[in-house]
């Protein structure tokens, strides 16, 4: 699998205020990147950079291979079960197949039928990381993805991230909760 992912000195001004400059990092297949930093840093900001929903104020990112994006909100229809409301977003990426598979592995295939609106807190987080599990994109970028979690499902959340860098797999991971990645980049805002 061809995939990458590169901050050349890149830079993010929000609301006329510089948050970060110089950033500059290289991904390949099997690495991952750790964001870290205190709140208002820029840690989404460099994540939606990342994923080209916000354009760096410097600098050039650039790289190889889908992206899904684990952000604040899952984008999930709340009136719907959990399996078809990630069924709309699977359809789009051509993965319908992938959803249950996906829901097995974050631990909710028993949940597939209940309403998102009915899940828990750390539920709906798990619901949202099978989103990108489901995806089957080479680059997972996710923004502060154990909030809400317990200890079992930052764990799974953790096994999860390695057996996608064991495929040659990229992971770019902004958090201010302890998350383990072995041999990651650190980027520190």
């Amino acid at each position: 699998m061809r995939t990458s992912l590169t901050f050349a000195d890149v830079a993010c001004v929000r609301g006329g205020r510089l948050l970060f400059e110089d950033i500059g990092f290289a991904l390949g297949p099997g690495d991952a990147a750790l964001v870290s930093g205190p709140n208002g840093a820029g840690k989404s900001s460099l994540i939606r950079i990342a994923a080209g929903l916000l354009a760096p104020a410097a600098g050039r990112v650039a790289g190889e291979g889908a992206r899904a994006l684990l952000a604040e909100s899952a984008a999930l229809d709340p009136e719907l079960g959990v399996a078809a409301a990630l069924r709309f977003w699977a359809r789009i990426d051509g993965r319908a197949e992938a959803v249950m598979p996906a829901l097995e592995a974050v631990g909710l295939g028993e949940l597939a039928q209940v309403p998102v609106r009915l899940l828990s807190t750390g539920q709906r987080r798990r619901a949202a990381l099978a989103r990108v599990v489901a995806s089957g994109a080479p680059v997972w970028l996710l923004d502060e993805p154990a909030n809400g979690l317990d200890a079992a499902s930052v764990r799974m959340l953790e096994d999860l991230i390695a057996g996608h860098r064991r495929e040659g797999g990229i992971a770019l991971v902004a958090t201010h909760l302890p998350i383990a990645l072995p041999d990651a980049v650190a980027v520190t805002l």
